[in-house]
């Protein structure tokens, strides 16, 4: 369940992105890919991978992303979501 709900949530950002930044596909596609990240590795691990001391500016980043894209901003929103997702991963 968890894998296809991120693959989905990744086919629906692409699919948003491609419609020239649609707002309500990105915001669907966001919380498709954070509820299927938590299916797959826990709700635990996942609060405890996103909330560590050290990666407190890209998780701020990135639910900063999705907050503004939920807003209606989606061209900010990405913006700083992928900074934040690239904080994260670093």
């Amino acid at each position: 369940i968890g894998v296809g709900l991120v693959g989905f949530g990744l086919f629906f950002v692409l699919f948003g992105v491609l419609l020239y930044f649609d707002s309500v596909l990105l915001a669907f596609g966001n919380i498709l890919f954070l509820s299927g990240l938590v299916f797959i590795i826990g709700f635990k691990r996942t609060f405890t991978f996103f909330f560590q001391r050290p990666k407190l500016k890209g998780t701020s980043f990135f639910f900063g992303g999705v907050v503004i894209v939920l807003m209606r901003w989606p061209i900010l929103g990405m913006l700083l979501e992928a900074y934040g997702f690239i904080t994260l991963f670093r």
